[in-house]
């Protein structure tokens, strides 16, 4: 781990490092959620940790890791006796790739077998291989919801099920779940998040000295790696038996009524959701004190423990970072503080083997990542609230707002450098209103993209509409379906018995109807037009509205904007809507209208990702009140003849009309006819728009009756 790919020069490396160790000694705790930029190292600790773990005992023969001396009754390869032969075996770390199948995942009924034969023929997936091992998923945020809930209820109730028409099949499945992620590609479900027992953040270091020694090592290892592991193989060596030692004196350390107290005061004090955190920093907290040779915890234990196992769990919605008020936690710890264990002190005092050479480095031999004392997590404090749209002001006039495109300059220091496309009329950037619940938008037809919320499509999932003959491998029988091809051909087949006699040819693959996931791209209009703070203010609001839905469908998100001369992909299709709005709050306005820009600059994009991801159906999303005044001699022309690329093809399009006031010039339904699209205001894009309006109309009736 460490050892053998020291990469001290990342920040809460060493917190990584603690957690891994922890659910080593105490798999109970739950796995670990790694989080930070790409290219540090995350992955590389992660595999290092499976030539940590000491080796298993395991019964001879069996798919499933069984232990000879407590084999699972259940187990499918069983029942296992007694006397059996063990074997033993390096512990396993078992890598779910993120486009993993459903059967690769937790296995497969050979269904052909089970009607036929009646044979239950089970062929494992990586759940029963990471059994009493480790399962690593790379970049856990990008794999499909439904392969996460199976992930996790598995690792929550330390078995698999598989279940397929009247067949079932279970197993043991214990092991140790680490996940990585980078932000910038989209967050997690607060729900699923909720799931890992510990998170980590990790960021690269910013000293030049520790990114040195990083190359040094890296090229070290790549030159010879024999030499490299034989060079940390002592400390490996004493770590593996830390861990040993720690495992075995876990049983016998005491967690009293004090230090329950202080756990239960420390959840509640951040207001986390149900009872998972409190018991995962129980169980973490007595891993600290097995790890650390004590057989009492601490109220330092308790706080290391609350360092890991809540900012994760302080995330409330979607836009939310995760983090902890530091000083908060010391107050709660304090205020309920009992007497402290005679020995107690930060839970990870003790040295570990130096480096050879370096005698005055950290336990892995390298400089100090600057980790934080004991494997505290930096401070990050709850996420600022978005800043609202600045109602104290005066509104401005229809007629400045309609028709101005230049609006006045506020002060800005001559030094400050004008964004791309600015022209001299550029507004500091409004914050958003407040967001809303909104109503559907959806691409029309039937698709067949990624798993998601928002439009109709085939899936693995969902309501059963007919069968077909499989392609590959038979994932869902279509058991009416089977039987009636089957029928016909059972005297010619010589079928004497009750039995139904059923070939490969017979067999039907279900087709299911679901939802799946769009990529939403949104072209917002920042010009001067639309620069009314109120206005601007209210119409990032609308936008940010959009972002939760599309969170919540599971929808990628890009974003367009145009103001001033040209237009510009503030973000390229991610699964971040977190970047979005952050991008989207930071967004100025000012300038012309060249709306033919952002239409051109849109097509260009939806154009390469259907080259990237031809299965995702796009929706085009215009925030605009309709007005073109740059980008040529005739900009409603050229704005006209864009819509019709995105019309001709096929791109489902939605109008966000943005135009207020008495006089209204109607623009924004015209553009939506040429996009092939439809238009809804401000609002109607309110999901409770509708219920509003019937309610309106009862109490008018109402009122006509009395």
């Amino acid at each position: 781990m460490s050892t053998r790919y020291p990469f001290t020069a990342v920040v809460g490396m060493d917190d990584l490092r603690l957690a891994l160790l922890l659910n080593a000694v105490s798999p109970a705790v739950g796995g670990v959620l790694v989080r930070g930029e790409k290219g540090t190292a995350k992955s590389t600790i992660v595999r290092g940790l499976a030539a940590l773990l000491p080796p298993m005992d395991v019964v001879a023969g069996c798919r499933f890791s069984c232990d000879p001396a407590s084999p699972d009754p259940g187990c499918p390869d069983g029942p296992h006796d007694a006397s059996a032969a063990g074997d033993t075996r390096p512990a396993r770390m078992v890598e779910l790739p993120v486009g993993a199948s459903e059967d690769r995942l937790v296995g497969a009924l050979d269904i052909e077998k089970a009607l036929a034969d009646g044979v239950k023929a089970f062929e494992p997936g990586l759940l029963a291989d990471a059994h009493r091992g480790i399962l690593y998923v790379d970049e856990v945020n990008l794999l499909h919801d439904h392969l996460i809930d199976l992930l996790l209820d598995a690792a929550a109730m330390g078995s698999s099920y598989v279940e397929r028409e009247g067949v079932s099949v279970r197993h043991a499945a214990r092991f140790l779940l680490v996940g990585t992620m980078n932000p910038e590609e989209g967050e997690l479900r607060p729900q699923l998040l909720d799931r890992f027992g510990l998170t980590v953040e990790v960021a690269a270091s910013r000293e030049p000295e520790q990114r040195v020694e990083v190359v040094r090592r890296r090229l070290a290892f790549e030159d010879d790696p024999a030499a490299f592991a034989a060079r940390w193989a002592a400390e490996e060596t004493a770590l593996r038996g830390r861990i040993t030692a720690a495992r075995e004196l876990l049983p016998r350390v005491a967690l009293g009524d004090a230090v329950l107290l202080q756990i239960a005061a420390t959840c509640a004090a951040f207001e986390v959701d149900g009872m998972r955190a409190d018991i995962v920093m129980a169980r973490t907290a007595t891993a600290l004190a097995a790890w650390a040779g004590r057989t009492e915890v601490t109220s330092e234990d308790v706080r290391q423990a609350a360092l890991l196992a809540l900012p994760h769990r302080r995330r409330r919605n979607p836009f939310d970072a995760p983090g902890l008020d530091q000083d908060k936690l010391d107050e709660t710890l304090e205020k309920f503080k009992g007497e402290e264990p005679e020995g107690s002190g930060r839970p990870d005092d003790d040295p570990e083997p130096k480096g050879p050479g370096d005698p005055d480095g950290p336990g892995d031999g390298g400089p100090d990542g600057g980790g934080g004392g004991g494997g505290g997590i930096p401070p990050q404090g709850d996420a600022p609230a978005p800043e609202t749209s600045g109602t104290s002001e005066p509104a401005e006039t229809a007629e400045t707002a309609e028709t101005a495109d230049t609006p006045e300059t506020p002060e800005v220091p001559e030094s400050a450098p004008a964004p791309r496309g600015a022209g001299s009329g550029e507004r500091a950037a409004v914050g958003a209103g407040e967001p809303f619940r909104t109503k559907t938008l959806s691409v029309p037809g039937l698709g067949q993209g990624a798993a998601g919320r928002r439009s109709r499509a085939r899936t693995a999932h969902g309501r059963t509409t007919g069968a077909a003959r499989p392609q590959g491998a038979l994932t869902a029988l279509h058991l009416t379906a089977t039987v009636r091809a089957a029928a016909p051909h059972q005297r010619a087949r010589g079928r004497t018995g009750r039995g139904l006699v059923v070939r490969r040819d017979d067999l039907r693959q279900a087709t299911r109807e679901g939802r799946e996931g769009n990529l939403v791209l949104f072209v917002v209009d920042a010009s001067g037009s639309m620069a009314a703070r109120q206005r601007m203010g209210a119409v990032k609001g609308a936008v940010l509205s959009l972002l939760l839905d599309a969170y919540q469908r599971r929808d990628k998100v890009g974003l367009v904007t145009f103001r001033g001369r040209d237009a510009e992909v503030a973000l390229p299709p991610t699964s971040s809507v977190e970047a979005a709005a952050a991008r989207l709050e930071r967004l100025p306005t000012g300038g012309r209208t060249p709306l033919a820009a952002g239409l051109l600059t849109a097509h260009d994009v939806l154009r390469v990702e259907r080259l990237r991801d031809p299965s995702r159906r796009p929706l085009l999303v215009v925030v605009t009140d309709g007005r073109a005044t740059g980008g040529g001699p005739d900009p409603l022309a050229l704005a006209s003849r864009a819509a019709r690329l995105h019309a001709a093809d096929g791109t489902a399009a939605v109008v966000v009309d943005c135009e207020t006031g008495p006089v209204r010039l109607g623009l924004a339904g015209e553009l939506a006819r040429g996009l092939g699209g439809t238009a809804v205001t401000l609002d109607e894009l309110r999901a409770d728009a509708i219920a509003g309006l019937v309610r309106d109309v009862q109490n008018h009736r109402s009122e006509r009756a009395a």
